[in-house]
């Protein structure tokens, strides 16, 4: 919890940041978020306005299609109070060879905001060094800041805390997997990323996680075989075996994970109240079962909507 006497320091240090990935935030300023987050919630369960973008546009670029991430943010700022605008690359000039810098420059003239998914994370990053407007990672292939967000918003709702809680992602090594062993590193949290051989994360962005995590009492790990990581698991994980980008790829890939597979008999192996979570989109019957992903431990729905509540806290302490 973020004590009273801290939230207004925070306020100042979040107001006019870039939000391109968990590693670049305090364990303060996160639980900050989610706890901005839940209220901001409650507010729209109960009816209650909470407009305090009134005024304020954001800018969202996309080169890569979306329905969660553009529905929530879009939605989002409109219910704070702003409006949001839809920039598919292909229609602006960054997609006929404008400089990303150039691009930066005057959207900055224009916008309170950027929130931007896209395939390069060195493009959100150039993107950021020349805006002088808060830069939202709305996805790259490196990472997925925002999703986990929200993901630690709903393990925090279902499981009560998240210090010392374990979740075993089971899967491609992907985005999902490096902002997840961020968010767990910075909240005391144990990761364990089950994933075949050659599909594992990135060393750089383990290695930097391992080092978070032991700063902050956490523990990220690497294991290959999932019945052996998801013994005792709070939390089982998943995503896609192919994600954007890799269709080509989708034959082999349901081979080598085949035995990655999320079905009522991995998830027996966890505690009995263990906690099913995929980011969607799902493919029922690859990555995991329709057992599974519609039965009793699975909150996938409500993951989803808190994207929505997750990134409205985001947007209202960056741009507000």
């Amino acid at each position: 919890m973020v004590g009273v006497k801290e939230v207004d320091l925070i306020k100042q240090e979040l107001k006019g940041r870039d939000f391109l990935t968990l590693s670049n935030y305090t364990t303060d300023e996160i639980n900050y978020l989610l706890e901005l987050a839940d209220y901001i919630k409650k507010q729209k369960q109960e009816g209650i306005p909470f407009e305090p973008l009134k005024g304020k546009t954001l800018g969202m670029i996309f080169e890569k299609s979306s329905t969660r991430t553009r529905v929530s943010f879009e939605a989002g700022i409109y219910q704070l109070g702003g409006m949001g605008i839809f920039l598919n690359s292909k229609d602006i000039q960054i997609g006929r060879g404008e400089t990303i810098a150039d691009t930066a420059q005057v959207l900055s003239g224009y916008l309170d905001g950027i929130m931007i998914r896209t395939f390069s994370q060195e493009m959100v990053e150039e993107l950021a060094a020349y805006s002088s407007i808060p830069v939202i990672n709305g996805l790259t292939d490196l990472y997925h800041p925002c999703q986990v967000l929200a993901d630690l918003q709903t393990i925090k709702e279902v499981k009560g805390t998240l210090e010392g809680k374990k979740v075993v992602y089971i899967g491609d090594g992907n985005n999902m997997a490096h902002s997840l062993m961020h968010g767990a590193a910075k909240m005391g949290m144990e990761l364990v990323i089950a994933a075949p051989a050659d599909y594992q994360p990135n060393p750089e962005v383990t290695a930097k996680a391992q080092e978070i995590a032991a700063e902050h009492n956490a523990k990220i790990s690497i294991e290959v075989d999932p019945a052996i990581a998801v013994q005792d698991a709070d939390v089982i994980y998943t995503d896609v075996w192919a994600s954007m980008g890799q269709e080509e790829e989708q034959a082999k890939r349901e081979k080598d994970f085949d035995a990655y597979r999320v079905d009522a008999a991995l998830l027996a192996k966890a505690k009995s109240d263990v906690t099913f979570m995929h980011c969607l989109p799902a493919h029922r019957g690859e990555e995991v079962t329709a057992e599974v992903i519609d039965g009793e431990h699975s909150v996938v729905f409500q993951q989803a909507e808190n994207r929505l509540h997750a990134q409205k806290a985001l947007m209202t302490a960056l741009m507000s």
